[in-house]
C-alpha cells in the first residue's frame, strides 16, 4: 500500500455501486479498496455489523458524507473469536493461508502447532509452519523437535527456518505467500511482529497515516489488510495472530490430523476415535510406522483432555 492509498476517496455525486475488499473497520465506519486501490471511507447499517478486515463488500457513494456498504459477499472463511459476552465476532475473513509461527526460544510446543494446523483444515486454507530464531537452533533443539519438524514434512507441510534478525528465510517465505491473503499465528514471543516487519517496513507510518485522516483510531486490537504486491496480502493484528480454534470437537480433532485420512474409513466403527475401539485402521498404521507415534499421542493427549 503506497502512501496516496491512504487518502481516503471523497466520493460525490455518484452513486454507481462497486465491490471492494474490507482493509479495517473501527466501530461502524469501514476503509474499503476501490478498483484502483485507493481506500474509501464508508458506514455500515447495522444489519451488516458483522462485516470484517478482509471481506468482500458492495458499496456505493453517498452525495453527502460516507460511502455505504450496502451488501457483504460469500466468504470463503472467517476467524471469528467469542467475546467477554460469550457471543461470536468475526475478526477476519477470506483466508488463503496460515503462517504458523514458533522460535526456539521460547521453546516451541507442538500439540499448540498441531492445533493451529487442525484450524487450518478446518478454514480450508493452506499452511507454512516457521520456526524462527533459527541461530538458536543448534543449542535449543533436541531429538524430540527434530523428529517433529520431520513428522510435518513428511506429511507436506512446509517448514522454513527463519532468522528475523538477520532476515535468513525471509525471501522464501515471501515467495510463498504471493497470491494469496495470509496471516500470522503463534504463541506470544516467537516472532511474528518481527517477521511481518521485513514485509510492511512502513507499518508504523502508514497506520499513523490512517489515524490521522480521520478514519478513527487504529488500534493494536484492530485487523488491518495489507496490500504486499505480486496479489500477496497480509491480515496483521494480535487479535489473528493469537487465534487458535477453541470450540474443538472429536471430529475436528480427528479431521485436522490429516495423516488419519488415509485409513478412518477402515475402521471398523464409523464413530471410532482411533484410541481403544477394537479393529482401529489408524492405531494399527501407528504400530507399522506409517503414521507418527509422536503426532498420534498428541492427539491421543488432546482428545483425552476433550474428556476430562
Amino acid at each position: 500500500m503506497s502512501n496516496k492509498d491512504v487518502t481516503v476517496s471523497k466520493m460525490t455525486g455518484n452513486a454507481e455501486k462497486q465491490s471492494g475488499r474490507v482493509i479495517t473497520r473501527f466501530g461502524s465506519e469501514l476503509l474499503v479498496s476501490n478498483g484502483d486501490q485507493r481506500p474509501v471511507r464508508c458506514t455500515t447499517k447495522r444489519k451488516l455489523d458483522h462485516v470484517a478486515c478482509g471481506d468482500y463488500v458492495i458499496w456505493h457513494a453517498n452525495q453527502h458524507g460516507n460511502a455505504t456498504v450496502s451488501k457483504l459477499l460469500p466468504r470463503k472463511n472467517a476467524l471469528t473469536r467469542r467475546t467477554y459476552r460469550g457471543t461470536p465476532k468475526t475478526i477476519a475473513a477470506n483466508i488463503d493461508q496460515l503462517i504458523v509461527t514458533s522460535s526456539w526460544l521460547p521453546r516451541p510446543i507442538w500439540e499448540l502447532v498441531d492445533r493451529y494446523l487442525i484450524a487450518a483444515h478446518q478454514l480450508d486454507t493452506d499452511v507454512i509452519i516457521v520456526m524462527n530464531k533459527s541461530d538458536l537452533e543448534k543449542k535449543q533443539a533436541t531429538n524430540v523437535d527434530w523428529k517433529a519438524l520431520q513428522d510435518y514434512r513428511d506429511i507436506d507441510y512446509p517448514v522454513i527456518a527463519i532468522n528475523a534478525n538477520t532476515g535468513e528465510g525471509v525471501d522464501e517465505l515471501r515467495q510463498r505467500m504471493n497470491a494469496k491473503t495470509n496471516i500470522f499465528v503463534g504463541r506470544s514471543g516467537v516472532g511474528k511482529s518481527s517477521i511481518a516487519q521485513h514485509f510492511l517496513p512502513d507499518i508504523e507510518l502508514l497506520v499513523n497515516k490512517i489515524s490521522q485522516s480521520g478514519e478513527g483510531q487504529h488500534t493494536t486490537t484492530t485487523a488491518t489488510l495489507y496490500d504486499l504486491g505480486d496479489e500477496a496480502y497480509l491480515i496483521d493484528s494480535p487479535g489473528v495472530r493469537d487465534y487458535v480454534l477453541d470450540e474443538l470437537t472429536e471430529k475436528k480433532l480427528s479431521d485436522g490430523y490429516c495423516e488419519f485420512a488415509p485409513y478412518v474409513h477402515a475402521c471398523r466403527f464409523n464413530n471410532c476415535t482411533h484410541y481403544h475401539e477394537p479393529k482401529c485402521a489408524v492405531r494399527t498404521a501407528v504400530e507399522q510406522g506409517e503414521i507418527s507415534e509422536g503426532r498420534y499421542q498428541r492427539y491421543l493427549s488432546a482428545l483425552t483432555s476433550m474428556d476430562a
